[in-house]
């Protein structure tokens, strides 16, 4: 059995902040998910948790709050809904995987990595920036405390479990959040 990956129990704090510390545990669960050194199955199901618990507290809380304080658009919201989702379906064709020393493994931890990236600065550039610049410290705090509770409650109930996943993944596709027709047209 593999040791568990601590991901952190915050309780509350700025929201802005709490989102990057994640984003800094995304990269270094990406970073490990590439050795072939590491217990790839226990990184893949770390990272598994976290991604589901992180994006469902933004989804649940961060985004509708950030839209009635006018920080960011319904079009932003939409689009860190739709590039959690593509991260979902990614993080299930590594959890899908049976062996984690194979060729597709690796194809699949670079989709994984490709999609995950480009998430964190597109969020770190157009949601986050205007929050620190447009919401209230308090407001901010508010928030953090409840991005925490229901990042928690979410990795208490094994959110990052395949079954799970596959779950989030299959409403996305009937919700038209993977949809890869025109995803390049968007303006």
């Amino acid at each position: 059995m593999s040791t568990p990956i601590d991901l952190g129990r915050p309780v509350s704090g700025d929201v802005i902040d709490l989102i990057l510390e994640d984003h800094r545990r995304f990269e270094g669960l990406l970073r490990d998910l590439r050795d072939s050194t590491s217990d790839r199955d226990a990184v893949r199901r770390a990272l598994a948790a976290l991604h589901v618990a992180h994006a469902e507290a933004e989804e649940k809380h961060v985004y509708p709050q950030l839209r009635r304080k006018d920080a960011i658009s319904e079009h932003e919201a939409e689009h860190g809904e739709e590039e959690h989702a593509e991260g979902h379906e990614a993080m299930l064709a590594v959890l899908e995987l049976k062996g984690t020393d194979t060729q597709a493994f690796d194809d699949a931890v670079e989709e994984l990595a490709k999609v995950l990236n480009h998430h964190l600065t597109e969020e770190e550039l157009t949601i986050l920036n205007p929050a620190r610049e447009e919401v209230r410290e308090k407001v901010r705090a508010d928030l953090g405390e409840a991005f925490a509770t229901e990042r928690n409650a979410q990795l208490d109930a094994d959110c990052g479990n395949i079954d799970n996943v596959r779950r989030i993944v299959e409403a996305a596709e009937r919700e038209g959040l993977l949809d890869d027709e025109g995803e390049d047209s968007e303006g």
